[in-house]
């Protein structure tokens, strides 16, 4: 399993493999591998032969893994800050998720599942680097590159298969349903970036997913309940 994606991505990811590698709970025979990267917006993951994909075959490479053993994958993407206005730029980020997993289906042969994530909040955001309510906006991107799945019927289109990963986005302080806030502490200087207490909600958020999710536990668990 890797990630894909931005240094909110990376940050987090790792925050994850920390915690799922620390519990007995964590299928021993399942590697996961950290192929997010600093700067890396959709649009340069899109684009098949950029340094992206260096990165991420070094990474695979430093962790002994080959490109035919990756079978999932956790997309986490998103766009630099364009003056744009919704609908336009989550159809922006669609296209650019889209270009993405193509280019996924073509490195990873066994690729089978990809989980995709929208944005934690952004209402703090310092940088003009996805403010609101472009961080909640992102969340129609991913609603609407599932369903474009879901209606191909290509078969050579169903690989892999894609769909929700944990859905990370809360109103600030908040609370949801669940009772996920994001407070201003989660967040680095900047309000964009998390600090190491925001890594840690989103990887505690990705292990419950994980364990619990009726597509993933399967794998995931060493003793799948």
């Amino acid at each position: 399993m890797i990630s894909i994606g931005m240094s909110n991505t990376s940050c987090e990811f790792s925050q994850f493999i920390e915690l799922a590698d620390a519990g007995a709970r964590k299928n021993p025979n399942l590697a996961m591998v950290d192929g997010a990267l600093e700067g890396a917006s959709a649009t340069k993951i899109a684009f098949p032969g950029g340094g992206y994909w260096t990165h991420v075959d070094c990474q695979l490479q430093r962790s002994e893994i080959t490109a035919a053993q990756v079978q999932v994958v956790w997309l986490k993407a998103a766009q630099s800050y364009e003056p744009r206005v919704f609908p336009e730029q989550a159809r922006f980020l669609q296209v650019a998720l889209r270009s993405i997993i193509e280019i996924l289906k073509t490195k990873f042969a066994q690729l089978k599942l990809v989980y995709v994530s929208s944005r934690t909040y952004g209402g703090y955001s310092k940088i003009g680097l996805n403010p609101e309510p472009i961080a909640y906006e992102s969340a129609f991107a991913v609603k609407w590159l599932i369903e474009e799945h879901i209606n191909n019927r290509s078969p050579d289109r169903w690989m892999p298969w894609v769909s929700w990963g944990p859905y990370l986005w809360a109103d600030g302080v908040k609370p949801r349903r669940d009772g996920l806030i994001w407070e201003r502490s989660d967040f680095e200087q900047d309000g964009v970036h998390p600090s190491s207490q925001g890594a840690l909600k989103v990887g505690i958020k990705l292990l419950e997913f994980f364990e619990s999710d009726p597509s993933a536990r399967h794998w995931f668990l060493s003793q799948p309940q």
